[in-house]
């Protein structure tokens, strides 16, 4: 059976995550610590909550670097709402640095006629990807955030993956290689958000590991992008 890890820093909604991801047929650990994630096929990150403290907890259990290292390997990975956020270079909200894998930072939702953006709101890919199979090209998902993170630089076209109209357009999903993110909750979701998770098991299962590629990972991070540093302290 396909084993996922789901990191816990504090403020993830690990039941339900736990729960849909069994009924998408997985095996699941809970994350707190660097050794909770050997023997893991796939890594989830969840996350409510803001930037800072979530970073400065994550190193706090010493899951920065095993994360980066994952990510580097091109190992299957899973963030969500926050969980996707923290994978950029930092956050409008609070001034955190956070991961630095993908260019860009988190940024208030811009025009938007409230915040936060609470309930269900239509996700519309701008390409292909095989999580989205069987799903319709507009399906509504179910958010919960204020921020979302604003790609740059010459990447940004091909890592995004869907964008959602909240006032103006923001990017609700991205991907790369074994990585993707979604802004919006897929547990909180209904049938279709099952599904994505249930496609997300599947892929992890079909995605065999270089093994060259998780040890060159493990020792040097992902290529090009500097070590992001952990906030000095909890808000």
């Amino acid at each position: 059976m396909t084993r996922i890890a789901v990191v816990d820093y504090g403020a993830g909604n690990l039941v339900s995550i736990d729960q849909a991801l069994r009924v998408a047929g997985a095996s699941v650990v809970i994350a707190r610590r660097p050794a909770d994630l050997e023997g893991a096929d796939g890594l989830v990150v969840p996350g409510v909550g803001a930037a800072a403290p979530a970073m400065a907890r994550l190193a706090r259990r010493g899951l920065v670097g095993p994360i980066r290292a994952w990510i580097a390997a091109d190992r299957p990975f899973l963030g969500i709402c926050l969980g996707m956020q923290l994978l950029f270079d930092g956050s409008d909200e609070d001034g955190a640095v956070t991961f630095g894998i993908l260019a860009g930072r988190s940024e208030l939702l811009r025009d938007a006629p409230r915040l936060p953006h609470i309930g269900w709101n239509a996700v519309r890919r701008t390409r292909d990807h095989p999580v989205f199979d069987g799903i319709a090209p507009d399906a509504p998902f179910y958010f919960v955030h204020s921020y979302a993170p604003r790609p740059s630089g010459a990447s940004a076209p091909a890592i995004t993956l869907a964008v959602t109209d909240h006032g103006a357009d923001f990017v609700s999903a991205v991907a790369r290689g074994r990585l993707v993110g979604v802004q919006f909750h897929p547990e909180r979701s209904g049938r279709d958000g099952l599904r994505l998770l249930a496609r997300f098991v599947s892929l992890v299962a079909a995605w065999p590991l270089d093994a060259a590629a998780v040890a060159a990972g493990a020792a040097a991070g992902p290529p090009g992008r500097a070590e992001a540093p952990a906030p000095r302290s909890e808000p």
